[in-house]
């Protein structure tokens, strides 16, 4: 349990976010975080790659103490989170809840909530122990059209507080798709070393809203993510991320975009998914 502690609170993008770690057992774990600027968006409304983030941390906090330290090393190998309301200049908390513990798997189920109990999202996921296991040979991501046009609004999205933080910067954003990079720095690294899955979720997630905006176009809009779902095959390695997104389907105002995100230098997975985005225009 110590080690499982440990990982929550000493993962250096956990840290940034500010995660503390309330309760953990072998069937549930609370987590909580209070609010800082540095995890929102403007109007000070919590990012949602930071509700995902936390969604991740709860699962794999319960996996892990349910597995056992000798079934490591743990990847979340899928995750779907809806996203519920918003929390403004709040504080939140997560519960996660292990549903099955299989030999190697662990389904778990997380609530993420103000402190006033109001429902911020709610998240089913697949965690996977590796028992030592090598990771698996990584696909390589499709190289995009190689565009650079980060449109009207790209120049301005890195200054989004949260965004900032991560160093999430904008190369193309027009057309109805989008490509996004991330430095591996320390601030979104995870305690193995490589970047944590937290803030690839948050990359994934905010690519396919960008891809959803390119695909719109800018305007005085209110917009947030319904719903997302992604798997990780493996641990995600360090170094540079990029996020390619593409608006596969637009129904008014709903937005339907895919998301690969691949290591910057070669383009091998790091994880794929889907992005649901709603803009009210």
């Amino acid at each position: 349990m110590d080690d499982v502690r440990r990982w929550v609170e000493e993962s250096p993008y956990a840290a940034a976010l500010g995660v503390q770690l309330v309760e953990l057992s072998q069937e549930k774990a609370r987590l909580a975080l209070p609010y800082a600027d540095a995890n929102s968006n403007p109007g000070k409304a919590l990012h949602g790659g930071v509700a995902a983030s936390l969604c991740a941390i709860g699962s794999q906090a319960v996996a892990r103490a349910a597995l056992g330290p000798e079934l490591g090393p743990w990847h979340l190998a899928a995750i779907q989170v809806g996203y519920l309301s918003a929390a403004k200049g709040e504080a939140v908390g997560a519960e996660a809840r292990l549903l099955r513990r299989g030999k190697e798997l662990c389904f778990v189920e997380v609530d993420v909530a103000t402190d006033a109990g109001k429902p911020i999202a709610h998240a089913t996921a697949l965690v996977r122990g590796r028992s030592g296991a090598e990771p698996p040979e990584r696909a390589e991501v499709p190289p995009d059209h190689g565009r650079a046009d980060p449109g009207s609004m790209g120049p301005h999205l890195g200054r989004i507080p949260f965004m900032a933080a991560r160093g999430i910067a904008v190369e193309h954003m027009t057309g109805g798709t989008s490509r996004l990079v991330m430095p591996g720095s320390d601030a979104n690294g995870d305690l193995a070393g490589g970047s944590h899955e937290g803030a690839v979720l948050a990359l994934l997630d905010t690519t396919g809203a960008m891809a959803a905006w390119a695909e719109c176009g800018p305007g005085p809009y209110k917009a947030s993510t319904p719903t997302l779902q992604a798997q990780i095959p493996a641990l995600p390695p360090p170094g540079d991320l990029v996020g390619y997104g593409r608006c596969l389907q637009r129904d008014g105002e709903i937005f339907f975009a895919a998301v690969n995100v691949a290591r910057a230098d070669s383009r091998k997975l790091v994880a794929r998914g889907t992005v649901v985005y709603r803009i009210l225009t």
